[in-house]
């Protein structure tokens, strides 16, 4: 007996594929993948997004930062045309996007921030209910879900927030994707799981030449395996660079402890030093915002016992985007009208 797809009623981005599958997938590498160009979405007189200004190329893992309210989950269903732009564009494969267009839909993995699934149906119901839209058996469901201990017995109603986002992740995953977009995609999981979830998407970058849309808020595994960061504050873009490039020009700490006893006073006027704090009588740290090497050699006019250099880590950095001055308190999301 021939394998047939459940019958549903599909959601209107499907209804309107205009392809008969979910797309066809093209012979020609797209310059960029993701691209928006002055991406502007307003819910009312509350900003979502603004003059949103950034691209993604083929193979980049693209990390996306903000909290609760800066625009992330905006940016990416204005992205998937599943929220119409106020105003600017967006293009997914150098195609400006369309509201529920679907051409492109077979390329891309997605993974919502706010799970929506079937709740009397089970996990394997869903997979397959997936897979015959796409008009193709998954390639890799099998491995996902053991990798993941996921059961796929289980009704969706019975499944706990983490089980639903295992779930969400094995749909998205299963068909090897050229375009993952991922909203949170490890919340509700258990740290394991999260390492699990992090090293399947670098293996799926290593062997297939993913792009990969990442927006989450666990700083350290973005900075593990994103190529670029974008940093999103109050629906604009405060920062869009190279992982490596933004953790280089962040303040970095150079701790000193000389042979003799200093003042850490004699020490703030060195050019490129914003503070520096006194931690023994023979021990210094002074924050270093420019010119590190001309720095460290105005800290070298006495004979020093140990010297140590610390550089910011992108969640410390991430925090310096989001206080008012650079020391002050954390900036308050905005209102999105519920978006994220």
């Amino acid at each position: 007996m021939s394998w047939v797809a459940p019958r549903v009623v599909a959601p209107p981005w499907l209804r309107n594929n205009r392809d008969g599958v979910l797309g066809k997938r093209g012979g020609i590498m797209a310059e960029t993948v993701v691209r928006c160009e002055q991406l502007t979405r307003r819910y009312g007189k509350s900003r979502g997004v603004e003059n949103l200004d950034f691209e993604v190329r083929p193979g980049q893992v693209f990390g996306f930062l903000g909290p609760n309210g800066a625009g992330k989950t905006t940016t990416i269903r204005c992205l998937l045309g599943l929220l119409p732009a106020t105003s600017g564009k967006s293009f997914l494969f150098d195609r400006e996007v369309k509201l529920n267009d679907a051409s492109d839909r077979a390329r891309i993995g997605y993974v919502p921030g706010d799970v929506a699934l079937y709740p009397a149906e089970t996990g394997q119901w869903m997979i397959d209910y997936v897979s015959g839209l796409r008009g193709a058996r998954p390639k890799s469901e099998g491995e996902l879900i053991e990798r993941l201990s996921f059961d796929p017995t289980r009704r969706v109603k019975e499944l706990s927030k983490g089980n639903r986002q295992k779930l969400a992740l094995v749909v998205a995953l299963m068909h090897n994707p050229e375009l993952l977009v991922l909203d949170e995609p490890t919340s509700g999981l258990d740290p394991i799981i999260q390492q699990i979830i992090f090293d399947i998407i670098a293996e799926r970058i290593k062997r297939d030449g993913a792009t990969v849309f990442l927006s989450s808020h666990i700083l350290s595994e973005v900075e593990r395996v994103c190529d670029r960061v974008g940093v999103i504050r109050e629906g604009r873009l405060v920062a869009e660079e190279s992982t490596a490039d933004i953790i280089a020009k962040a303040i970095r700490t150079v701790r000193v402890t000389y042979d003799e006893p200093v003042q850490a006073g004699a020490y703030t006027a060195i050019a490129g030093i914003e503070s520096v704090t006194q931690i023994d009588d023979r021990t210094i740290a002074a924050k270093v915002v420019s010119d590190l090497d001309g720095a460290v050699r105005g800290l070298l006019d006495h004979p020093i016992h140990d010297l140590q250099v610390t550089h910011a880590s992108l969640e410390e950095i991430f925090f310096q985007y989001y206080t008012t001055n650079g020391d002050g308190p954390p900036a308050p999301p905005m209102d999105e009208g519920g978006a994220a």
